[in-house]
């Protein structure tokens, strides 16, 4: 996965949990796309400031997901749910909408 979507990622589960100065660092980051220095500008703190904020935050975040695994859970949920819609559509061109029902009842009457 590419970088900047794993972090925008990790911190919509975890972003809560970083100070405020990591929480503005990295949504002006990698949420609005701005520079260093237009982040330093607007904060009124050096670009390196902004860097270290950055680097520390990006650091709280995976140590966060390592621990709770939360994006990691979520992933294979799509991953399963992707897989159940495949599935669901390859019964409905295969079969006629009465026989799909039944498989639908007989799969439900298997987990009760």
């Amino acid at each position: 996965m590419e970088k900047n979507i794993e972090i925008s990622l990790l911190f919509d589960f975890y972003g809560q949990l970083l100070k405020e100065g990591q929480q503005k660092c990295v949504t002006l980051y990698y949420n609005d796309d701005l520079s260093l220095s237009e982040i330093s500008d607007q904060l009124g703190i050096t670009r390196q400031g902004v860097l270290d904020s950055i680097k520390r935050a990006e650091k709280r975040l995976y140590a966060f997901e390592e621990k709770l695994g939360l994006l990691e859970r979520f992933q294979k949920t799509e991953r399963g749910l992707y897989k159940i819609e495949s599935l669901a559509q390859s019964l409905n061109d295969r079969y006629d909408k009465t026989t799909v029902q039944q498989i639908i009842e007989t799969a439900k009457s298997l987990h009760e």
